[in-house]
């Protein structure tokens, strides 16, 4: 796995959606399998404009890459990276369908449904099972708490057991 378009490299770095599609593309035809972040800032969320936002960076820094199977989307609000503010459970799982309905769109329905999504952001062993409880949610993009090696475990278990199920 490898982490493209993570909000940090898109802000820091300059990239673009198209670098980060070539990016994506570059990994899966080297055996790797991308992990296609996507996000808003918090003021196109508070503008109303978080899912055209969103739906914008996922086409172009999915433009032709495939297969889909190889992919895996992080969706990562902005705002919600690294600040201990998570986003909500349900409006994670509204993000993740507006994304699977796009995916759906770029990829087919049956193909879509087996990209998974992963919510970052401020993702902690408290909160984990709230978001991976969510029918689009597949699992965690876990950032801080990967370095407190008892936390990490616990979130591990945790989308693990409602995974399994």
């Amino acid at each position: 796995y490898v982490i493209v378009g993570h909000s940090e490299r898109r802000q820091l770095f300059g990239e673009t959606d198209a670098m980060v599609a070539a990016k994506a593309a570059a990994a899966i035809a080297g055996g790797l399998r991308p992990i296609v972040c996507v996000g808003e800032p918090r003021e196109v969320r508070e503008h109303g404009g978080a899912d055209d936002y969103v739906v914008g960076q996922l086409k172009a820094s999915l433009a032709n890459v495939s297969p889909p199977e190889s992919l895996v989307i992080g969706y990562e609000p902005v705002w919600a990276i690294g600040t201990g503010i998570a986003a909500t459970p349900d409006a994670a799982q509204a993000m993740s369908q507006v994304i699977r309905r796009e995916l759906g769109i770029i990829y087919g329905p049956e193909a879509a449904s087996r990209v998974p999504i992963v919510y970052g952001g401020s993702v902690n062993p408290a909160n984990i099972a709230s978001f991976a409880e969510q029918p689009d949610v597949d699992g965690g993009l876990v950032g801080g708490a990967s370095l407190k090696p008892d936390d990490f475990v616990r979130i591990v278990e945790t989308v693990a057991r409602l995974k399994a199920t």
